[in-house]
């Protein structure tokens, strides 16, 4: 049984349909991995889930119940987000201590202050933090750090699904080995399940049990990470891929790519049809009247 679905999900920002007729399911335990061009609407998908911004159609589903405005506010505990800033996203003038213990007290989860003062200690520990650190400011934390607090802060709530809003996007390469491994070791741990949203490939080709690939609001393609790095089927994804370099120069001069013409379309007026028919290569007539 998945723990979460979607079906048929679509959110319009101000005048633009950032998200426009999405299904997908994620199942305990599994990471999810969503990538796209900046722009395609990958983090529009993880805000309508969470509600932050409202979808407009379609349906949520969590444990196979549905989610609305109401019914959300009684699963906030489950759902967690990890955002992209580690800097933003954390509170200047509250301590570390005081961020984390923030959500405990909001859900009222430890009422008891020595209790809440060892949870947070064991918050830190488990993120690779240590427990003195708590009494620090964000400022006074490096990049990575702060974003162990960040991935703190999501635990507190004991959550089933954390959507990652690009966790490691800012961050250094190193840094961001680190943080990916961590996801995983707690993964393995807790048994969470990830909506990973990112524009690195690589990074979600390591994480990822199944990938969606987004353009201009829509699903391009969608399958098990291996089918869709080895054997990917839609021109976009492809493409994607072809973008990337390989190490190897013989292996780069060699290799025939599909290079993707003309430039992104604007998201107020995207082609008729499939969004993608103005840059592929492949487009026929039926691609220009057809969305399938």
């Amino acid at each position: 049984m998945s723990l979460f679905r979607s079906g048929w999900l679509s959110s319009v920002s101000g005048t633009v349909k950032a998200v426009d007729d999405i299904s997908f399911d994620v199942y305990p335990g599994e990471t999810v991995g969503l990538v796209g061009e900046s722009g395609c609407g990958k983090t529009s998908v993880g805000r309508a889930i969470l509600h932050l911004n409202l979808p407009t159609g379609g349906e949520l589903k969590f444990n196979e119940k549905e989610l609305n405005q109401k019914s959300v506010a009684l699963v906030r505990q489950d759902m967690q987000v990890i955002f992209q800033d580690p800097f933003s996203s954390l509170n200047p003038r509250m301590t570390i201590g005081q961020i984390l213990e923030e959500p405990l007290k909001v859900h009222k989860i430890e009422t008891d202050e020595v209790a809440r003062l060892k949870r947070v200690s064991e918050l830190l520990t488990k993120v690779g933090l240590y427990p003195y650190m708590r009494d620090r400011y964000p400022h006074e934390l490096s990049g990575g750090q702060r974003q162990r607090v960040g991935i703190a802060r999501a635990l507190c709530m004991e959550p089933k699904i954390i959507i990652c809003d690009e966790p490691v996007s800012a961050l250094d390469v190193s840094v961001q080995a680190q943080i990916i491994n961590l996801l995983e070791d707690l993964q393995r741990e807790l048994g969470i399940a990830y909506l990973f949203i990112a524009h690195d490939l690589a990074v979600v080709k390591h994480i990822s049990h199944k990938v969606i690939v987004m353009y201009l609001g829509k699903v391009m393609e969608i399958g098990d990470s291996d089918t869709i790095y080895g054997e990917p089927k839609h021109p976009y994804t492809k493409a994607l891929l072809d973008a990337a370099p390989i190490p190897d120069p013989k292996k780069e001069r060699g290799r025939e790519k599909i290079i993707l013409k003309g430039e992104l379309p604007s998201p107020l007026n995207p082609p008729k049809g499939c969004v993608f028919s103005s840059r592929c290569n492949f487009v026929t007539e039926d691609c220009r009247k057809s969305q399938s």
